[in-house]
């Protein structure tokens, strides 16, 4: 089954790691008949799409569980979210067919949407500016790990950058292969305008997360009635 969650409010601080063991602990109180791996130390099948960075709220959060018996999506998302606290909502379930990939291995995208903190909102006129920094043939940026730093070109990797009326939104590259942080993408458009970025300005929610042909990941399977 793949299971489609919202995360908001002070969940938003809550991390990945815990936020896999409040699932876990949930599903157990829930009796779902979820199923666990085999060997020394069984663990429930549970596999995430895209973990969601700390700070961030989200309407478009995944993930895939394997289940025995099962009833149907809307039991299915009933009996979980009784057991859900403020600020996580189960918003769907649908069965998927036996060939799928797991999310995790077919994301691809992610729809954002940045608003800004009350008198926190940049002096420049945003929409002529992203359109400016959208022009550009190339758009560099040089990304630092612990071991090195490698300079890059973004611009492939953003699918859609615009101005709306709370702020902007935008599409981009989410997943293992690539994956393009939408505060880096801000970072560097107030850098390309010669304007400070600070990153706590900024409110980041996830809208939707999609695999190939930009198909939401909910859109793989179909409801149990």
């Amino acid at each position: 089954m793949r299971i489609k969650f919202a995360k908001e409010g002070i969940m938003r601080f809550i991390g990945h790691l815990d936020m896999m063991r409040y699932f876990q602990k949930a599903f157990r109180r829930s009796g779902i008949d979820i199923q666990y791996s085999q060997g020394f130390s069984p663990h429930q099948l549970i596999s995430f799409a895209a973990p969601l960075g700390v700070g961030l709220t989200s309407t478009g959060e995944y993930m895939d569980i394997v289940m025995g018996e099962c009833p149907s999506s809307e039991e299915l998302v009933e009996r979980i979210n009784r057991q859900m606290v403020d600020g996580v909502h189960i918003l769907s379930a649908v069965a998927l067919p036996d060939d799928s990939k797991n999310a995790m291995s077919i994301v691809t995208t992610a729809d954002y949407r940045i608003s800004f903190r009350e008198n926190m909102a940049p002096a420049f006129d945003l929409g002529q500016a992203i359109q400016a920094f959208m022009a550009q043939d190339e758009i560099m940026v040089t990304k630092k790990t612990k071991k090195s730093e490698k300079t890059m070109d973004i611009k492939p990797m953003i699918h859609a950058f615009y101005s709306t009326e709370d702020g902007c939104f935008m599409n981009v590259a989410t997943g293992s292969t690539q994956n393009l942080k939408p505060e880096q993408v801000m970072a560097t458009l107030y850098r390309f305008m010669s304007v400070e970025f600070d990153p706590f300005s900024i409110y980041i929610h996830r809208a939707e997360t999609y695999g190939t042909d930009f198909k939401s990941l909910e859109s793989y399977g179909s409801r149990i009635e």
